[in-house]
């Protein structure tokens, strides 16, 4: 993470960025994180993520995280011309990146089977609500609806609230995971195994029902729907958030047996080590309050400082419910340098995420913030695909760039 900068992971492939919003792009700033060269193409008029969320200075911070380490363009795919020069681009590119409805690329001439006639090697992904198939595939989708579908939302909350839905891009950040690992294997496949690229089919809703567990197998097999059930499970105990007397919150877990043992002796209850129920997940689940109410009213009777100490010094797993004022001042963060600071030529340093995770040789790294709309069009059209300035200003009159 320090000294003389390593060789990126991904350097030498090249990204076409051509999705909008969240998802799409999400998969694409991973790839840049560890080197790949990501060419952000974007509409004329501009990602509505330039416009959303916070900003400072007319610069949006939601769009500078998103689309850091990328190259941007602006390209209008609908045009005929917007949609040859995008064929120029793929003629070179290793991975394209869509997020449009199902249908609309083939419209344009754009879809899997025409570009891979151009270039047999492309890994395409298809990001979209509901997949390219299926009967919800024309509706719109966006991360909150798949957070409803896919079942997480139903489980996320308090059993007499109503269901949760998450303060930021959920869905879209586990579907941009999911594809992510799926255009790695694709090119790894592409590259061992004789060289054909392929098209990934990533919606919104499918990733995250995936990500939600064993949901479908306790429901086949033993016809339960699990509810919401606030911090707490019905497999383990104890499992809370509880507030400290100086008014923070910790959140603890003991999801085995030795943990749960360590924990009631800390509080001083090895009392209940002798009872038959402490013996196992299922017994201390059922005797759930009993335990939140012995370990919530030691906890609340110290500070958070005096409660993590005694935590560490039993081995037993507790942590800070933390704010993001709480993170910057965390040591530990600091220590792993998980908050990088960046220079963006409007806003002067930035603070960021780090990229993750840490690769020993081949570490990622934030090195840009998102750009301007069309600011390497030059860059791109002229000196990478060989046109004229003459070309690029026509272009731009026409409203094709």
């Amino acid at each position: 993470m320090t000294g003389s900068t390593p060789p990126a992971a991904l350097e030498g492939v090249r990204v076409l960025d051509c999705g909008v919003l969240f998802a799409g792009p999400t998969v694409a700033t991973m790839l840049a994180d560890f080197g790949a060269d990501v060419i952000k193409v974007e509409h004329p008029r501009g990602d509505p993520l330039r416009k959303l969320g916070w900003c400072k200075d007319d610069v949006s911070l939601w769009w500078a995280h998103v689309n850091r380490n990328k190259r941007c363009i602006s390209l209008n795919l609908s045009t005929p011309r917007g949609a040859e020069l995008l064929r120029e681009l793929v003629a070179e590119a290793d991975v394209l990146i869509e997020s449009f409805r199902p249908g609309r690329m083939e419209r344009w001439q754009l879809g899997y089977e025409q570009l891979a006639e151009i270039n047999p090697g492309l890994v395409m992904v298809r990001t979209s609500g509901y997949g390219q198939t299926g009967p919800y595939r024309n509706r719109p989708g966006f991360g909150t609806v798949a957070e409803a579908m896919s079942g997480f939302a139903f489980t996320n909350g308090f059993p007499d609230a109503p269901p949760a839905l998450p303060s930021f891009a959920l869905g879209d950040g586990i579907s941009g995971l999911y594809a992510a690992v799926a255009t790695l294997a694709a090119l790894h496949h592409r590259d061992a195994g004789g060289g054909r690229g392929q098209m990934i089919d990533v919606s919104l809703v499918e990733p995250l029902f995936a990500f939600l567990g064993p949901q479908a197998l306790v429901y086949d097999q033993l016809g339960l729907v699990q509810e919401r059930l606030g911090n707490a499970t019905t497999w383990t105990s104890p499992r809370n958030a509880y507030l400290t007397a100086d008014g923070r919150w910790v959140a603890l877990s003991a999801s085995s047996q030795s943990i749960a043992e360590r924990l009631v002796r800390l509080v001083g209850r090895a009392d209940l080590l002798e009872q038959e129920w402490f013996a196992d997940h299922a017994g201390r689940a059922a005797h759930a309050a009993q335990l939140d109410e012995i370990i919530g009213g030691w906890i609340g009777e110290r500070s958070m400082e005096e409660v993590l100490a005694a935590f560490e010094e039993a081995e037993a797993a507790a942590g800070p419910v933390n704010s993001i004022a709480d993170i910057f001042a965390d040591p530990h963060f600091a220590a792993r340098e998980m908050i990088t600071t960046v220079t963006h030529p409007r806003l002067g340093p930035v603070k960021s995420p780090n990229v993750v995770p840490f690769l020993s040789g081949t570490p990622g790294s934030v090195r840009n913030f998102g750009g301007e709309l069309g600011e390497h069009n030059r860059s791109i059209y002229v000196e990478l695909l060989g046109h004229t300035d003459e070309e690029v200003q026509d272009w731009k009159k026409d409203g094709v760039i």
